[in-house]
């Protein structure tokens, strides 16, 4: 455990409102579609269309998706072309929810935060369409919806803005402080701490621990099991 018992739960007793990440805590969304793959065919896109100059040379090799279409935005904001690349990415993340792998624990801990009486909701960079793909084959849309605050054609907006925080947290009514982020990246902590959220990181390897740590984060678990188990247990226990 890389956080106190007593600390998490404390952390995770408290918060009415429960501001989850999507890919990461909830599934590996390209577990089988790999990410790499979607952002090399980002990229190949634009150069067939002569626009190899619009990247530099480390976005080109950044293996991330998100950070191509930002980088595009940046240069070109608003336009037809990152509407199309968007919806390009969009359509990549529908066909990768078919092979996303569910996160240990998460079904479940869903439903019993919800059963306690926490009210869900997700604030994530990917498209709103791809959660509610993946919830729905998982049964667990009537737990987040109708919160569910994804990626708009403002991608200015994208994590680590607090926009999608922000846009949960006044749906729902919520103070910030009565809250709780859960994110597996620094741009979830550093939106989390944005928005004024309390923040619980989920690790799943070593690399992951490192990034969260040296953005600031304090409280991380490899695995949401304790945070489930202490869910269960009651604040009590």
């Amino acid at each position: 455990m890389t956080v106190e018992i007593e600390n998490l739960r404390d952390l995770i007793v408290r918060p009415q409102v429960v501001l989850w990440d999507f890919d990461g805590p909830i599934c590996r969304l390209f577990a089988g579609h790999a990410a790499d793959r979607v952002a090399d065919d980002l990229v190949n896109w634009l150069e067939g269309r002569g626009l190899h100059g619009l990247l530099t040379e480390s976005e080109r090799k950044s293996l991330d998706p998100h950070i191509v279409l930002r980088a595009v935005d940046r240069r070109h904001p608003g336009s037809d072309l990152v509407d199309e690349l968007e919806e390009r990415l969009t359509q990549e993340e529908l066909r990768a929810t078919s092979s996303a792998w569910p996160t240990a624990y998460a079904d479940p801990l869903i439903r019993t935060w919800q059963a306690v009486g926490s009210r869900l909701a997700i604030a994530t960079n990917n498209s709103p369409r791809v959660v509610r793909t993946y919830l729905e084959s998982r049964g667990l849309t009537s737990c987040f919806a109708p919160h569910i605050y994804g990626r708009t054609q403002q991608l200015n907006h994208l994590k680590p803005d607090p926009h999608c925080l922000n846009r949960a947290l006044s749906a729902m009514g919520s103070a910030p402080s009565d809250a709780l982020m859960i994110g597996d990246t620094p741009s979830d902590l550093l939106a989390a701490d944005a928005a004024g959220v309390p923040f619980l990181g989920y690790a799943r390897n070593e690399r992951k621990e490192k990034l969260l740590r040296d953005a600031g984060a304090t409280a991380i678990v490899p695995s949401l099991e304790p945070v489930l188990k202490l869910l269960r247990s009651g604040p009590q226990a």
